[in-house]
């Protein structure tokens, strides 16, 4: 996420966040309403109403910037990415099934879980 006034990239990918973790950002959404997404700097998504706040470093001292943007944005981001990771996941499906036939099922599981796609019990 990207504040294109400020050129302030709110979440890198890295040790501690990757695309894996898609789902921390229902937890804002809907759930505790807080998560954090890594470390130096230490990224915070808070939902204060009807409004999703990134601070980009919640431990700065030098006041760190701030993205503000709508519940309703952030769930649109979010579908939007679930949707392009499902869709990733079909393409390799695909792509393994013609290349790995004899693995493509467990190739396509092992990526689903990955990705925290997997259907959950």
């Amino acid at each position: 996420m990207t504040d294109n006034a400020t050129d302030t990239v709110f979440v890198e990918p890295g040790c501690c966040n990757g695309l894996e973790t898609w789902r921390d950002w229902l937890e804002v959404l809907d759930g505790t309403g807080c998560s954090y997404f890594g470390h130096d700097p230490s990224s915070v998504a808070e939902r204060v109403g009807d409004i999703v706040r990134l601070t980009l470093d919640a431990h700065g001292t030098d006041g760190s910037p701030v993205i503000e943007l709508s519940v309703d944005q952030v769930r649109r981001l979010v579908a939007g990415a679930q949707q392009d990771l499902q869709d990733f996941l079909s393409l390799a499906g695909t792509w393994a099934e013609q290349h790995l036939p004899a693995h493509a099922a467990a190739v396509t599981a092992a990526l689903a879980r990955a990705l925290d796609l997997a259907p959950t019990p």
